[in-house]
């Protein structure tokens, strides 16, 4: 079966400061990388406007009404140290939503096998109750809340290789031994947490924190000892995957030793483990990557092996 690439169009809608690593050209870094030229078997589909009140699903009430306050009617205004909400912010927001529901749509009802999701701002740091980190909603926790309640999945898993550990994700799951959330992730790190002790109250939780500088090896086997063995006790109805490809060698935000071959070990043991498990149903989409050609190369290795 076929891989969906679900684009946004209107990814440049939320403007971030010059300079800022989190900009809209990530996005078209990916679309050149991901090219017809380059990739003719993809199947393409544009992302519709989502629908902004989904937002309930996973964060606090009234948090919706709390970005929309801050949203300025020009330019951009500050929320953290890290993050801003630009006048379009909201439209982008929306659309990345409308990208998830495009793809689980599709895999869900057997379209296609799996789908990337071309899409910003990212999500993984976002806590039911505050933005941060770049991340203005929680997408992904979206996406895994509607393969729930609209699709009938009663278990549903999502792994974060991003550099940053998605404390957002894992705060908004903490407590629901429905989901079960893994990452990878640098430590020490922003944003601090993803310790191997938080496991959530039902073990529905599985960090495995690296060192700087540490590469091919100590990835493998914090996936192999640790993060595949869960997730396939675990044996999720879904699988979705919060790809971020900072950990590339070339990040300037993190320190991991990740090469392109890296990014495509991990898909496709995720991809392997997700045939046994849901059907091969996966449904991926991004978050980190602030290296232009690691973005590029990341992203294309990943995309390469959920087609193969």
């Amino acid at each position: 079966m076929a891989t969906l690439l679900v684009s946004q169009r209107n990814f440049a809608s939320h403007a971030t400061p010059s300079g800022h690593p989190e900009r809209a050209d990530r996005i078209r870094v990916i679309e050149e990388a991901l090219s017809e030229y380059e990739f003719p078997a993809l199947v393409r589909k544009d992302a519709p406007s989502g629908d902004l009140s989904q937002i309930d699903l996973v964060h606090a009430p009234g948090y919706l009404q709390a970005l929309a306050a801050v949203r300025p009617a020009e330019g951009i205004a500050q929320i953290d140290e890290d993050t801003f909400i630009s006048s379009g912010s909201l439209d982008a927001v929306a659309t990345a939503i409308g990208a998830g529901m495009t793809a689980l749509e599709a895999v869900a009802l057997g379209e296609v096998e799996n789908a990337f999701c071309a899409v910003r701002p990212p999500g993984h740091h976002a806590e039911r109750e505050r933005p941060m980190g770049f991340c203005l909603v929680n997408t992904i926790a979206v996406v895994a809340r509607e393969a729930q309640r609209k699709y009938g999945a009663e278990r549903v898993a999502i792994v974060d290789f991003d550099v940053h550990h998605g404390n957002g994700t894992q705060d908004i799951f903490f407590t629901d031994p429905s989901v079960f959330y893994a990452s990878t992730h640098q430590a020490p790190l922003y944003p601090g947490t993803g310790a191997k002790e938080e496991t959530g109250i039902a073990d529905n939780i599985c960090n495995a924190p690296l060192m700087a500088r540490t590469g091919t090896e100590a990835m493998r086997g914090a996936y192999e000892g640790r993060i595949l063995p869960a997730l396939e006790n675990f044996r999720p109805d879904f699988l979705l995957i919060s790809a971020g490809f900072d950990a590339d060698y070339r990040d300037p935000l993190a320190q991991l030793d990740w090469r392109p071959e890296d990014f495509s070990w991990v898909t496709l043991k995720l991809r392997e483990l997700a045939n046994r498990c849901c059907g091969g149903r996966i449904v991926s989409m991004l978050e980190g990557g602030y290296d232009r050609a690691g973005l590029a190369t990341g992203a294309a290795a990943h995309v390469t092996a959920l087609m193969s």
